[in-house]
């Protein structure tokens, strides 16, 4: 990968990192996003995972509430935009988006794993914890939609416009 892609990359997810600090509706957020996008853009898996995990470290000192869950389930996203290396048409990108909403949802709502206080250790308890998830569903869902369609097409838009930002063949002897 090219110096200048991988430094416009990186700032790329830094500045919609910074969006968390930023004040939000409850659960809009962009690191599912920067999940996907970091997963499907970067050839290195080390800076696929790294970059959506270190911003949301960092915003968790500040912000607080961090949930080993909800890096868990950042790092499964992660996966999930491996996927889109071959191709990232609006199509995939929406499903891969969608899958990442109902794949956070699913996991950090397990909190009846972690916690143990919230909900009984019964399958009544766990999809009473789904059950009270439901709310909070529709705003990530649409902020994952909006930072993914706002990531990828942007880059996109700007792959098309500065050649330097295309990926480069690797030259063979």
């Amino acid at each position: 990968m090219n110096k200048e892609r991988t430094i416009t990359l990186f700032l790329v997810i830094l500045t919609a990192a910074l969006s968390r600090l930023l004040p939000h509706p409850e659960n809009v957020a962009p690191i599912a996003a920067i999940a996907l996008f970091a997963g499907a853009k970067f050839e290195r898996k080390s800076l696929a995972f790294a970059l959506p995990l270190l911003p949301m470290l960092l915003s968790d000192m500040v912000l607080g509430h961090p949930s080993k869950l909800a890096y868990l389930s950042f790092a499964l996203i992660v996966c999930i935009g491996f996927a889109l290396r071959k191709g990232a048409g609006a199509g995939r990108v929406f499903a891969a988006s969608l899958s990442a909403s109902v794949l956070f949802f699913l996991v950090t709502n397990c909190v009846y794993l972690s916690s143990g206080h919230m909900y009984p250790h019964t399958w009544q308890g766990l999809m009473l914890s789904y059950e009270m998830g439901i709310p909070f569903f529709r705003n990530t869902l649409l902020g994952d939609l909006f930072y993914s369609a706002l990531l990828f097409g942007g880059f996109a838009l700007a792959e098309r416009r500065f050649s330097w930002l295309q990926v480069r063949p690797l030259a063979t002897a």
